[in-house]
């Protein structure tokens, strides 16, 4: 028996890489991710109270929708005692060679991948170590003159000569990231076991950081639609396709899918265009109506008394759903009419619908979501109502009048598809923690 050269099983190996990265990819390929608060989650903290989960949820919710729209602030929030989060749902991926484990917040309100870098000027203490680029075999900075650089509003380049391309990231919440714009190689772990490798993924490299939050990832994974985001940059692979299930109960995993993968179809699928605001990475849709049982309450656009096209953000990373105050006020007391437990007084003074009693007492009607192109989605309790411990149950919507947000507790058991190409959103009722 010969020895194989090392020639030959190098060349072996790139080609069963090879295949199974074809073979990924052609059938597209799935991720496990988290919820923050689940025991699996590195953020996860043990003596944390089912109250301090639900505040840390209603606060985050209107930070984040200040982050967005710095005008909206509710009348009851001290800004300066709000936990900022970027998002609820973290995904573990590698980057380098060899490969550095990262847990990064997904958030489809985000157009980067950024992530903590050594040596630092100034870094929050992530929960998990730091990445050093110069252990990795496959780190490149990217000059100023680069298309990627260009692509980016947020580069600092003064001058394209021989320069590195820096870029610069802040959020309304005071959360920041400045570092080098760079090529790494980056990597998938999917749920049939094999990993997923994209070389030369633009990265933030983040030597100057600040997150207002806690629990702290080591950076954010952005799926956005800008440029430089990872569904844009993994498009051509992924057909432009990806979708997430997030389960009910927080403690169980959900999925995050990508190219055939994350087809959405079959019975009870409903489908809705996109609409993108100019220069803006988040993706909107177009809400008509809300419904309980046969109460039917027209969505407005508040500024043109009319329905607006986009009219709705939706968001993986605002825990709450927001809507105009005059679309609340009758939401609030269709749902009223119908819930029979005993009112409770929100600890918090944000929520104005709670209950006495346990998650599992509430009998509420089903919120119908009537979004454009008769996309009918239905909203159960899990749904609508959010546990905010020591036996009170909160309506998880709240009033706004400048900015309106699909959030993720709505999205909860719903396999929800984005499709690029044809511009739509799809829903689909599901079971995500058998997904």
């Amino acid at each position: 028996m010969t020895t194989m050269s090392h020639s030959s099983l190098t060349i072996l190996l790139l080609c069963l890489c090879y295949v199974s990265f074809s073979e990924a990819l052609n059938g597209g390929f799935t991720v496990e991710i988290i919820h923050r608060d689940s025991p699996k989650s590195p953020l996860y903290r043990p003596t944390q109270t089912q109250f301090q989960r639900f505040s840390n949820a209603v606060r985050s919710s209107i930070h984040r929708a200040n982050r967005f729209n710095q005008s909206f602030l509710s009348s009851n929030t001290v800004g300066s005692t709000l936990a900022a989060d970027l998002g609820n749902y973290i995904m573990s991926y590698s980057v380098g060679t060899p490969e550095f484990k990262l847990f990064g917040i997904v958030d489809t309100g985000s157009d980067i991948i950024w992530l903590q870098c050594l040596p630092c000027k100034i870094c929050y203490n992530q929960t998990t170590p730091i990445f050093n680029p110069s252990k990795s075999k496959t780190y490149k900075t990217l000059p100023c003159s680069s298309t990627s650089c260009k692509s980016v509003t947020y580069n600092t380049c003064s001058s394209p000569q021989g320069k590195s391309c820096e870029y610069s990231i802040s959020y309304e919440d005071g959360t920041y990231s400045e570092g080098d714009l760079s090529l790494e190689t980056l990597s998938l772990g999917s749920t049939n076991g094999s990993s997923v490798h994209f070389p030369a993924t633009v990265i933030g490299c983040g030597r100057n950081n600040s997150f207002v939050s806690e629990e702290l990832s080591s950076g954010i994974v952005g799926l956005g639609s800008g440029p430089v985001s990872l569904i844009s940059q993994l498009s051509s692979s992924i057909d432009a396709k990806f979708s997430y299930c997030f389960a009910a109960k927080d403690d169980k995993p959900s999925k995050l899918s990508f190219g055939d993968a994350a087809v959405v179809s079959g019975s009870g699928t409903v489908s809705t265009p996109i609409g993108f605001h100019d220069q803006e990475t988040h993706y909107y849709l177009t809400l008509e109506a809300m419904s309980v049982g046969n109460n039917r309450i027209e969505f407005r656009n508040s500024s043109s008394g009319s329905t607006g096209e986009g009219n709705i953000m939706i968001d993986s990373g605002t825990t709450l759903s927001l809507v105009p105050g005059y679309v609340y006020s009758k939401l609030e007391s269709a749902v009223a009419a119908e819930v029979k437990l005993k009112r409770a007084k929100d600890p918090l003074k944000q929520l104005s619908l709670c209950y006495e009693g346990k998650f599992d007492e509430v009998h509420a009607p089903v919120i119908t979501a009537h979004f454009r192109g008769d996309a009918d989605v239905k909203l159960s309790v899990e749904n609508s109502f959010i546990d905010a411990g020591d036996g009170i149950v909160c309506f998880a919507f709240l009033a706004s009048e400048t900015l309106s947000i699909f959030g993720n507790i709505s999205q909860k058991n719903l396999l929800v598809g984005y499709d690029l190409h044809k511009k739509t959103v799809s829903f689909k009722p599901t079971d995500c923690s058998k997904q």
